[in-house]
């Protein structure tokens, strides 16, 4: 089974993430983990399974998997599997949006068949003393969320085609 992970990540929390997943598939075959920027040319990509994730940013995608997704052709990944992830603070959906939902929503318009509901791995918020101001580049995932990105991608392989 040929596995391609699109994944966008602004202070690197997503791509560690990324490459848990692609762990986690592994022993089903090849699996590439490609930056979304660098994806955006490859719109050749025919992969067995297509696995989409980044940043929850202003309660959806991020700039560039927002452009990612949206260069998908409308028809070239018909029935393609494919299921998404985001990173994002633990709270109700509703508050902070999701990277995974908005791309899910898209990829089921071009015609690709999601195989799991979208999937939130969660950042622990750095919490300043008062008067400073929140650092975001020293957030790091919640205890746990590696391994359970691994189990995740796991899951996912062993789907029936």
């Amino acid at each position: 089974m040929q596995t391609v992970v699109v994944y966008d990540t602004q202070f690197g929390n997503t791509e560690q993430v990324a490459r848990a997943i692609a762990q986690g598939l592994a022993d089903n075959g090849p699996v590439d983990v490609i930056a979304a920027l660098e994806a955006i040319g490859l719109s050749a990509l025919r992969p067995d399974l297509l696995l989409i994730g980044g940043p929850t940013q202003r309660h959806g995608m991020s700039p560039a998997l927002k452009a990612y997704v949206e260069a998908l052709p409308r028809d070239g990944l018909r029935n393609t599997r494919v299921a998404t992830f985001d990173t994002r603070y633990r709270m109700a959906p509703l508050l902070s949006g999701s990277a995974a939902k908005d791309a899910a929503g898209r990829l089921r318009r071009v015609g690709c068949r999601l195989i799991a509901a979208p999937e939130s791995f969660f950042i622990e918020r750095d919490r300043p003393s008062d008067g400073e101001k929140r650092r975001h580049g020293s957030e790091q995932l919640e205890p746990g969320e590696l391994e359970r990105a691994r189990a995740w991608g796991r899951r996912l392989a062993s789907i029936p085609v």
